[in-house]
Order: structure tokens, then sequence, then C-alpha cells
């Protein structure tokens, strides 16, 4: 059966929980509509991915 170690001070609990925040995620521009879009995924305002149509885009 598991045995705590000791008891972790506030300073050192505080530091392994200051990692645990949501972080934004990376976004980059599209070349086509200069959109921000996620990387490696078609822009969701023309579809286009790699220079190529591959959703098609909802007509505004």
């Amino acid at each position: 059966m598991g045995v705590p170690k000791g008891k972790m001070s506030k300073s050192n609990k505080r530091q392994r929980r200051g990692e645990d925040k949501l972080k934004m995620p990376g976004l980059s521009r599209c070349p086509q509509c200069h959109a921000l879009k996620r990387p490696h995924a078609a822009c969701p305002e023309c579809g286009y991915y790699k220079g190529q149509e591959v959703v098609k885009a909802a007509a505004k």
C-alpha cells in the first residue's frame, strides 16, 4: 500500500499547479482569405487547405 512521503509545502504545491492552466491554441493566417485558423486544418471561412478547396464554404 502506498504511503505519503510527507507534507507538501504550499509553495511546492502551487508551483506544480501553475502549469495546469488552460493555454490559448496556436493560430495561423489563412493564405487565401487571411482569416485566423488552426494550423494543419482547413480554413473555416473559405474552406481551403494547402491551396485547394476541400470544404464547401457556406454562402453568406
